[in-house]
C-alpha cells in the first residue's frame, strides 16, 4: 500500500526580486515548496510587479498549484538624505545634525526625506539609524535642525532609515505612493495587502477602504513594526485579516531582547482572534551568501513553527540572495521536522462558546479528527472561512479546501495546515462526496477504507455558510 506523506503545514512566503524573477528559478522555487510570493513595493515599478505576478500564476497553473500573492506597501519609511561622497564615518562623541532643509550631507550633518522629523523629537530622545547600527542622542532642536551627539558610531551611507527609540513618530501609515500602489494591487488581484507601520485599527480600515474603492478584494495584513502598534495590538488585530511579526523595525523601536516574547504573544493573540499570522525578518539571513543555514536560524524557524505561526517569510534571502531555491528547500525541511512535535495542546480562546455556526462546525470537525483515526478533512467552501477557522485549532490532520473560486484557493495558501484543491462543484451532496473522495485518492491523501470528515453547507447548491459535518469511510457508500 502506498504510504501517505503528511504535507507541510507551515506555509512559506518568499520575496521576489532580481535573484528570483526568471522563469527557471521561479519554477524551481514553486517546486521546492513556495506557497506565497511577496511583492515588495519599496522597489520596482508597477509594470515589473505585474510581469512577475503574471509569471508566478502561469507557472503555478503549469505545476497544478495555487500560489498566493502578497503585495507589501512601502509605508512611511523615514530616511536620511544623501551624502556628497555617498557615505561618512561617525565616531562616538561627534556632533551631527539632521537638517530637514539640507540637500547634500557630509560628516557634520545630513538632510531628511521626512521633513516633519524635527516636530516629532525633543532633547533627550534617542534616534536609531540604519537598523540601530548608529545611535544619536538629541541635544536640541532648532527649527528644521536636530542637533545630536553620536553615542554609537560607524559608517553611515545614503538613505538609511531612522527610528525613534520607543516610537512616537507621527508619519501617517499610508503615503501618496502607497495609495497609488493599492490601486496597482487591486488591478493585480493581489490576495493579500500588507500595510507597513500601522499605529491603530483605523490605519488598517483606511487601507481596506482604499482597496475596496479600487475594486480589489485583498485581505489586509498589518505589519507590526512600531512601538505604538504593540499598545494597540488588539484593535489592529480586530481590524485586520492577518498580522506580520515584522521583527526588523520593531526590534529597533522596542529593543531586540523584547521581540522574542512579543512574537509569541502576537502569534497567540492572532490565533485566538481567528487571524492569520506571518513571522518575518532575517529568518535565514546567512543563506543570502551561503548554501546552508546556521544552527541558530534553524532554531529560529523551528520555534516560530512551534509557536503556531501560519507562515514563515524570506526577504533578501530570495529577493537578492545567491541561493533562493536552496533557501526555500531548507526552510521547508526545518518546518516539517518541527511539525513532528506534538501540537495537541488546549487552545486558549476568547470564549468557551463558538461565535457562529461555521465556527461550531469547525471546532467539531477538528475535535472529531483528533479523537478518531481521521486521515483528512474535505472542506467544500466558497469563501474559505470554515477552512480558516479549522486552521486556528491544533491538529495534524490535513484540511483540504475544495473550491471552485480561484481567489479562495489562492488565499488559503497562507492558512496553516490547509491545502487548496480546484473543485468544479456538483449538483447534490452525494456527487460532491464522490468527487471529493476522488480528489483525495488521486493525491494519495487517503486510501479506500480510510475515514475522512466532509463539511458542506445545506441546502446544497445555495450560497451560505457551512452547517454540516459528515464522517465518511472512503469508498463505503458507493455501489459495488
Amino acid at each position: 500500500m502506498k504510504t501517505i506523506v503528511t504535507p507541510r503545514r507551515t506555509k512559506i512566503v518568499a520575496t521576489l526580486g532580481p535573484a528570483s524573477s526568471d522563469e527557471k528559478t521561479l519554477a524551481s522555487m514553486i517546486e521546492a515548496g513556495l506557497d506565497v510570493v511577496r511583492m515588495n513595493f519599496s522597489h520596482g515599478t508597477a509594470k515589473e510587479h505585474a510581469s512577475r505576478v503574471e509569471m508566478v500564476r502561469a507557472l503555478a497553473r503549469k505545476a497544478g498549484r495555487a500560489v498566493g500573492v502578497l503585495v507589501d506597501l512601502q509605508g512611511p519609511k523615514i530616511r536620511i538624505g544623501r551624502f556628497k561622497n555617498d557615505r561618512v564615518n561617525l565616531d562616538t562623541g561627534d556632533k551631527f545634525v539632521l537638517d530637514a532643509e539640507r540637500k547634500i550631507g557630509d560628516a557634520g550633518g545630513v538632510g531628511l526625506d521626512y521633513k516633519n522629523l524635527p516636530q516629532d523629537v525633543t532633547p533627550g530622545d534617542t534616534l536609531l539609524l540604519d537598523d540601530g547600527r548608529i545611535v544619536l542622542a538629541v541635544t536640541k532642536v532648532q527649527g528644521a535642525r536636530i542637533h545630536t551627539v553620536v553615542e554609537q558610531g560607524g559608517p553611515l551611507s545614503n538613505n538609511k532609515g531612522i527610528n525613534r527609540k520607543g516610537g512616537g513618530l507621527t508619519a501617517p501609515a499610508l503615503t501618496e505612493k502607497d495609495m497609488e500602489d493599492i490601486k496597482t494591487a487591486a488591478r493585480l488581484k493581489a490576495d493579500y495587502l500588507a500595510v507597513s507601520f500601522p499605529r491603530s485599527g483605523a490605519d488598517i480600515q483606511w487601507a481596506r477602504d482604499l482597496m475596496l474603492k479600487a475594486g480589489g478584494r485583498s485581505l489586509i495584513c498589518a505589519k507590526i513594526e512600531r512601538a505604538e502598534a504593540i499598545t494597540a495590538l488588539a484593535e489592529i488585530l480586530d481590524a485586520s485579516d492577518s498580522v506580520m511579526v515584522a521583527r526588523g523595525d520593531l526590534a529597533v523601536e522596542v529593543g531586540d531582547a523584547v521581540v522574542p516574547a512579543l512574537q509569541k504573544r502576537m502569534i497567540r493573540m492572532a490565533r485566538e482572534r481567528n487571524k492569520i499570522v506571518i513571522t518575518a525578518t532575517q529568518m535565514m539571513e546567512s543563506m543570502i551568501n551561503n548554501p546552508i543555514p546556521t544552527r541558530a536560524e534553524v532554531s529560529d524557524v523551528a520555534n516560530a513553527v512551534l509557536d503556531g505561526t501560519d507562515a514563515v517569510m524570506l526577504s533578501a534571502e530570495t529577493a537578492a540572495g545567491s541561493f533562493p531555491v536552496e533557501t526555500i528547500a531548507a526552510m521547508a525541511r526545518v518546518c516539517l521536522e518541527a511539525e513532528k512535535e506534538d501540537t495537541f495542546a488546549v487552545e486558549r480562546r476568547r470564549t468557551d462558546f463558538p461565535e457562529s455556526v461555521e465556527e461550531a462546525i469547525a471546532r467539531a470537525t477538528i475535535f472529531t479528527s483528533n479523537s478518531l483515526n481521521i486521515k483528512a478533512v474535505a472542506a467544500l467552501t466558497q469563501s474559505g472561512k470554515t477552512a480558516l477557522l479549522m486552521s486556528r485549532m491544533n491538529s495534524k490532520v490535513p484540511v483540504y479546501a475544495l473550491s471552485s473560486v480561484i481567489e479562495t484557493r489562492r488565499r488559503v495558501t497562507l492558512f496553516r495546515g490547509v491545502y487548496p484543491i480546484a473543485f468544479k462543484g456538483a449538483r447534490d451532496p452525494e456527487t460532491a462526496l464522490n468527487m471529493a473522495e476522488d480528489e483525495l485518492l488521486k493525491r494519495g491523501a487517503v486510501h479506500r477504507g480510510d475515514y475522512i470528515v466532509l463539511t458542506i453547507g445545506e441546502p446544497f447548491g445555495k450560497a451560505g455558510g457551512t452547517n454540516t459535518m459528515k464522517i465518511v469511510k472512503v469508498g463505503e457508500h458507493r455501489k459495488a
